[in-house]
């Protein structure tokens, strides 16, 4: 459940930077599946990916 949580902030995230599309979605499940593949590491790598994003967005509004 976590991994699907973390991969629907990554999908977020990748949606931002590509546009509003389907393709932020689609991305995130790739992303998601990828992560559950590589195991804890994959669920450490997409957290530390989508905290250092809101990390810069808050760094930016500062």
């Amino acid at each position: 459940m976590l991994g699907k949580v973390i991969g629907a902030l990554v999908g977020e995230e990748i949606g931002k930077r590509h546009g509003q599309g389907g393709k932020g979605a689609v991305l995130g499940v790739i992303a998601a599946g990828a992560m559950r593949r590589l195991g804890p590491l994959g669920l450490v790598l997409g957290g530390a990916y989508v905290a250092k994003k809101a990390y810069d967005r808050s760094r930016e509004k500062a």
